[in-house]
This record gives structure tokens, sequence and C-alpha cells, in this order.
């Protein structure tokens, strides 16, 4: 007898499995129900419209119920919700909204892909025509036509997440003057907040104002406009305001049909994609799943046990136990999609976790990242050690590199990658795959040193910015050099430590630690009787590689205790120039955002181009590059 099987929601997640489910099985039923118009749509082309970057609104729909129908004989119904689950008797309870009628169908086994919805905080003002969010093709149409309409000036992001930012952009682009708030002290959560620095200094040189640190209090209308009330008291001016502060899952069905839920709020599923019930699998942004680091530490091996049968095998054990999070991204929900249809098939496939890998474009700037970040392994108690490399997205002689900076974090015993983070421009999208696929496969650092990645002048180096970033990696493991990390700085005790810029006195004279003696590193042999036998000595140069040379001359020349600034004076003074922006931006109290343009001076602050703050490489003088060694 065919299965019938019954999918709540399309977009990636269940219209992956339903595709999925008929090409592995041409008798099974499947009825897929869509409370909306649209079954399947790019998500993450949206912003883009709204920039008038993909100008054909057919452009954003991926199917259509009639070529569902027509390519895998499947019944898309949509306009069509799901209101109530009957495990009991294994049917769902359906409102047609096109006749606001109730009805029942019957399942074998069941699917619920219905997605998140956008968070909307419950503020005074909130519900103003002004007001938007951001989540599926009907909330794009209202906001392109209201800007083709009202022609709005001046926008307000609430939310610097992945959606806030590629809307700031394409806000910009149109001619809108932009600003960003921002509860946390950083845009995008998952990034460090040492890397986050550097894309706030770049969004800073393109006029984009941040407001960091900060919530909003209440929305107050002004005629035409609105004013953004916030915590601390500030009125930010606007004609236009983007809600895009998160997405909660849409767990109402489940919840009332008795379905476990995870920690985080999430439907809690198993490693085949089943709920608690064993007829009902989910999938997509609603669920919670296994962090990948769990599978890293344990060192799982990826191997599957495919039964050559048919029918709908049922895996009836515990929910997950290890540490599940929810992370609404469409390639984990594609892979659930696809991975729940195998296994009602009867292929006992497991979802192994999410790293979280993920890529945001911003103007000219690429932000990536993937897998664990600070924060997360410190709450896991996890020792670990961290590194920071610059290097060009191809060779420095060709012409049109561009520069990157790389974050890895690593076991501290074996150099096993926990996660990584990039900034930069051209190149960043193949070297975060490169190490995801390395953190997916329990590699380590020593791993990276070895990958044989293609080159020719145009696309890498002969030693791509992965080998470097293992070299570097492996270096500090190896105990071929110790460091001392930017926001120690400040606590070290200068009647112990002795600070050493190794950088030329051009580049010292541009700028320093303070307190700090310079002593250019050609120089450094000649005048090495300057420095006490009697003190650490921390020394640092602009990214890290002038330092590591100064440090291995000094423990050769029998310093006992010998230190280099970890990512070099680049990052410390980003950061702490991050700082110093926000405090600036802080001691505004006027109201904002009138007649506000694209500047460099911000808040007071003259702000380099952000390609100042993004090294092509170390240097040896002003603008002179050498090769990115070991």
């Amino acid at each position: 007898m065919p299965l019938k099987v019954l999918i709540v929601g399309g977009v990636a997640g269940g219209a992956t499995a339903a595709a999925r489910l008929r090409r592995l099985d041409e008798a099974t039923e499947i009825i897929v129900f869509e409370k909306g118009e649209y079954i399947s749509y790019a998500n993450c082309g949206l912003p883009y419209y709204i920039g008038d970057v993909i100008r054909e609104k057919e452009k954003l729909i991926i199917q259509t119920p009639e070529n569902m129908r027509e390519r895998f004989n499947i019944d898309v119904r949509v306009n069509s919700e799901v209101i109530r689950i009957d495990r009991k008797n294994k049917i769902v309870e359906v409102l047609d909204k096109s006749n606001n009628e109730i009805y029942t169908e019957s399942y074998d086994r069941l699917i619920l892909s219905p997605g998140a919805e956008p968070v909307k905080p419950k503020l005074s003002g909130v519900d103003g025509q002004r007001i938007f969010t951001l989540r599926d093709i009907p909330d794009t149409y209202k906001i392109k036509d209201f800007i083709d309409k009202h022609k709005p000036k001046h926008a307000v992001i609430v939310g610097a997440g992945f959606i806030g930012l590629e809307m700031a952009e394409n806000l910009h682009e149109r001619g809108l003057d932009v600003a960003i708030v921002e509860l946390s002290d950083h845009v995008i959560g998952p990034l460090d907040s040492d890397m986050a620095a550097f894309v706030h200094q770049y969004l800073r040189s393109k006029g984009i104002r941040l407001y960091l640190k900060n919530g909003v209090r209440e929305f107050i209308p002004e005629g035409e406009a609105v004013s953004v009330k916030l915590s601390d008291g500030r009125l930010l001016y606007a004609d236009l305001v983007i809600l895009a502060v998160g997405v909660r899952p849409n767990v109402k069905l489940a919840s009332e049909a008795g379905l476990e839920l995870g920690k985080s709020g999430g439907i809690l599923v198993n490693e085949y994609m089943q709920t608690s019930d064993p007829d009902i699998y989910a999938v997509g942004d609603v669920v919670e799943v296994q962090d990948i680091l769990g599978t890293v530490l344990k060192k799982e091996k990826y191997t599957e046990a495919v039964p050559d049968n048919r029918g709908g095998q049922l895996h009836t054990g515990p929910a997950l136990t290890e540490k599940t999070v929810l992370i609404p991204l469409a390639g984990p929900a594609n892979k659930q999609g696809r991975i729940a249809a195998d296994n009602i098939c009867g292929r006992s496939i497991k979802y192994r976790g999410t790293q979280g890998t993920s890529i945001v474009k911003i103007f000219d700037l690429t932000v990536a990242l993937t897998g664990a970040n600070e924060k997360q392994l410190k709450e896991m108690g996890i020792d670990y050690e961290k590194s920071f490399t610059y290097s060009l997205s191809h060779a420095g002689y060709y012409p049109g590199s561009t520069p990157m900076t790389i974050k890895l974090l690593l076991a501290k015993n074996d150099g096993k990658i926990f996660g990584a983070q990039i900034v930069g421009y051209d190149g960043v999208d193949k070297r975060i795959d490169i190490i995801a696929v390395a953190i997916r496969a329990g590699m380590t650092v020593f791993d990276l040193q070895e990958l044989e990645l293609s080159y020719a002048p145009p696309f890498s180096s002969a030693k791509d910015p992965v080998n470097i970033a293992g070299f570097v990696a492996s270096n500090l493991l190896k105990g071929d050099v110790s460091t001392f990390q930017w926001d120690e700085i400040s606590d070290l005790d200068r009647t112990e430590v002795l600070l050493v810029d190794v950088r030329t006195k051009m580049e010292f004279g541009l700028g320093t630690i303070d307190g700090a003696i310079n002593i250019p590193l050609d120089e450094l042999r000649k005048r090495i009787d300057e420095l006490p036998g009697d003190k650490s000595i921390h020394v640092f140069c602009q990214v890290g590689l002038r330092g590591y040379i100064a440090a291995r001359m000094l423990m050769g020349k029998g310093f006992a205790s010998v230190k280099n600034l970890n990512g070099g004076y680049l990052v410390y003074n980003t950061v702490m120039q991050d700082q110093l922006a926000m405090e600036h931006a802080d001691a505004n109290s006027a109201e904002e955002g009138r007649g506000l343009s694209g500047s460099e001076d911000v808040d007071g602050l003259s702000v380099k181009p952000a390609e100042s703050g993004i090294p092509c490489a170390e240097t040896t003088d002003c603008g002179k590059p050498v090769d990115m060694k070991d």
C-alpha cells in the first residue's frame, strides 16, 4: 500500500522534501500545504529586489504549484493553512483560505516545515504604516512599492544581522540615508567583536550610521515620517523603518500537538529529523539541531547504513541530548528536507549537525564565518587558541588582488579546527568553504598546511591564504612563538613588561600603543642591548609577521620571556578606533538623521576608508609588500 505523506510548508525544506520523495518513490501520495500564495521562492534574494539589483519579480519564484504538479505529480495546495494535528487518528485539519472552509486530511507520515516568523517587538507605534518586516514575497512587494511610490530619504534599520546589513546596502544604493540600530555591541551576532570592528569601520566609510549597544524604546509618528526613540533617549528621524531583529520558529502547530520542543524554543528532532512522534518529521528554520561542534569533539565517523527496504523505517530512539541550536539557514533546511524524505522511504540517513557556514555581501566587502565563535567556546568551557592572518586573494604581483583577514579558532591540544571568520573582498567565499569542509572532516590546522590547492597568479598564491592560516596556527601550537591578545594590553604591568614596536619609524610615527618603544625589525640585532633582560618583551608589528620574526630572534638570543601581539597593531588599533567611534556616537544626544550624507566624517571622527584597515600584506616599509611566510 503506497504511503501518504503530508508536508506543511514549502520553500527550502518542504519543497525539497516533496521533490526528493517523488524521485525516490513514484507511488507515494504527496500533498503540500502552504498557507501563503507562494510555494517556493528565493528568500535570500528579497533585499536585492528591493534594491533594484534583481528587477524582474518572476526571478524570485523558484517553483510554482503548477510546475510541481506537472513535473513531480505533487498535490500542492496554496492558501491552505494546517491549523491542527490529531496525532492519535493521524489526521490534520486544514483551513482553505480561499473558501474559508475547514476540512481534514489523513496521513501516514507528516513533515513539518512551517519556517520562522520575523520578531516584531511590542513597542508603541510599531504597527505604523512606515514600519516593515522582511520575510517573504508579500513583505518584499510592500517595501518595494512603498519606496517606489513615496521616495523616502531616511531609513532606520533595527537589527544588524544578515538581512539588516543587506537591506542597509540596498537602501543606501537607492539613495537613502541609512542608520542601523543594534542592541549588541557589534553587527552580525555570530561574528567575534574584533572581526566585527573591521566591518564597522567599512560601514562608517560608506556613510552608514551605527548605533550599537542601543535598542528602540518606541516609534513616534510625525506626519509623513516617524521618530525612532532609542533606549538612550536619542531620536532618529526616518520615513522608512525596517525591523530586522531576528526570527522565531513557528512552533504553534507542533506545540499544540504535544510535540517536544527544545531549550531554544524550536521543535526537537533526532538525527533522522524525527520529532518526538516517530511518524512526524520536522525540517528547516523551525527545528533545533545538534551544533556541529558536538560532532567534531566526538570525532564521529561519517558512515551511513542504507537498508534495501522501502516503506518508512522508523527510528524511535531519543531525541538529541547534545547541545541543540536554532540556525535558520537555507542550506541546512534543504539538506534536512532531503534527509527526512530519505528516511521516510526507508533509507537510514543521519543529519550530522549544523555548523552555521554563512556569508554576506556588504557593498564590496565580504564577511563569512563557519563553526564556533569565541563566545560559544567559552560557554562550553573549551580550551582554545586563536590566530589572525592577513593575505591577498591572489598573487600580489598580478593586478587586482585584494586583502582578507582570517581568524581561526582551534583546539589547544591537537589543533582541531573549531571555527573560522574571514573579512575581505575577492576570494573570501572560496577560503571559508575550504575551512568549512575541514571542520566537517575533523581536520586540524596541521592539515591546512598540507592542503594542495589550485594555484595560478590570477587565482591564488603558491601558499594559499588557507595554507598561511595553517602555518601561523601551527606555529602557536608547536611553541615557536607565544602570543598576547589585543584585549590584554590595558592590563599589562608595565613594570614587568616592555612593549616594543618593530615597525618602521614612519609607521611608528603614524600611531602606536601607548608606552611602546620603537626598534625597527631590521635594526633589532644591532640594538638588542637596549632591551632589559629582567622584563618580558612584548613585541608587535602591523599584522604579526615582523613581530614573529622579532620574537624568534629574541628567543634565539636568550631572552626568557618573549611574546608577539596576535593579529598585530592592526587588530588592536581597529578595535580601539571602533570603541572610540562608539563613544563619540554615545556623546551625541541631539536628534539624528536629518540631512546627513555619506561623509567619511562620522560623529566627529575622521574614519579612514576600510581598504586601509584591512591590510594587503605585512610591510617592511610604507607600502612595500613582502612575502607572507611562516
